[in-house]
């Protein structure tokens, strides 16, 4: 018997869809999240408090992993060479997004191109600590110090090539006197060596300086944005301390892998919204010194194109050399 007129006109639909592949679910796996500097940095800190609220709304746990090396750019590395994996994610940065690509000579990945910067996740401002016994309560009395000794005074930082020590230079540059970088694997064992006594200063990110600043452990002079920060209204800014040259601001983002489908992206960026606008991050977030970001995809692409322009001018008119 010949199939009604209705069914005749429906099977075209009924075998396209039958030939399209279902799509799969999106997290179908854990996420792992790159974090290209060692334990106990910045980006270890806000990737482990972000991770652990992106995964609970997400359905899906995120599994963190310290990838660090050449001031950020080995774990950038992993992601820019795995296109098109959505469970495969980082927080990019200044170091590895805007100062490793114009400080080093070759660089694995085009910062821009080989990424999908989703958002940006938060700044805060760099700040120059000493161990207490220095003799230095202000920033004038330390670049005194500084100019009262033959080959000046040290300075550690967590790495060759991050914002901390590009401050440390411009401060070097802006009082006219010798600063000697002593990079460090990592702001542990540089803050660690401040403590000591076995380097008498460290240019750190404020969420790792200010425990061992509430503490006692450490001193602050300075810090590098405009003005003073919330976290240390006590410690004037380098532009209040008379260098207003002396200004930065260290900045972290979320990224994934490029060449992921539209509706994925919007996922991430839907899921790293919602993490930043929960009241806990935000709490842990200003418990650190931490200001949360405001930029979706565009902006923040758009940040990290612009701080390759700024960071390159400070790099040559300095003659920065990598490690």
């Amino acid at each position: 018997m010949p199939l009604p007129r209705r069914a005749l006109l429906a099977l075209p639909a009924l075998l396209v869809g039958r030939a399209a592949p279902a799509q799969p679910a999106w997290p179908e796996r854990p996420i792992r999240w790159v974090v290209n500097f060692p334990p106990g940095g910045a980006a270890d800190t806000l990737s482990r408090i972000l991770a652990e609220q992106v995964g609970t709304g997400l359905g899906q746990p995120i599994v963190v992993e310290n990838r660090p090396g050449a001031g950020g750019m080995v774990g950038a590395e992993i992601l820019a060479k795995a296109r098109g994996d959505a469970h495969l994610v980082m927080m990019s940065s200044a170091a590895s997004h805007g100062i490793g690509p114009v400080l080093y000579p070759s660089v694995p990945y085009d910062p821009v191109a080989d990424f999908t910067h989703v958002a940006l996740v938060g700044t805060f401002p760099s700040v120059l600590v000493v161990n207490p016994g220095v003799p230095a309560q202000s920033l004038g009395e330390f670049l005194a110090l500084a100019r009262g000794r033959p080959g000046g005074l040290a300075f550690g930082t967590g790495g060759n090539g991050t914002m901390n020590h590009l401050t440390g230079v411009l401060l070097a540059r802006a009082a006219g006197v010798e600063l000697t970088h002593v990079p460090y694997r990592g702001s542990a064992p540089a803050l660690a060596d401040a403590m000591g006594g076995q380097i008498p200063a460290v240019m750190e990110s404020l969420p790792i300086a200010l425990p061992h600043l509430r503490a006692g452990r450490l001193r602050a002079l300075a810090t590098s944005e405009p003005g003073r920060d919330a976290a240390l209204p006590e410690v004037p800014s380098f532009a209040e301390a008379g260098f207003p040259a002396v200004q930065s601001t260290n900045w972290f983002g979320f990224s994934t892998t490029a060449g992921l489908p539209p509706a994925v992206a919007a996922r991430w960026q839907a899921a790293i919204e919602a993490a930043l606008a929960d009241a806990r991050v935000r709490e842990r977030f200003a418990g650190i010194g931490v200001i949360p970001g405001r930029m979706g995809p565009a902006e923040y692409t758009a940040l990290v194109s612009g701080e390759q322009a700024r960071w390159r001018r400070v790099i040559e008119e300095a003659g920065v050399k990598p490690d």
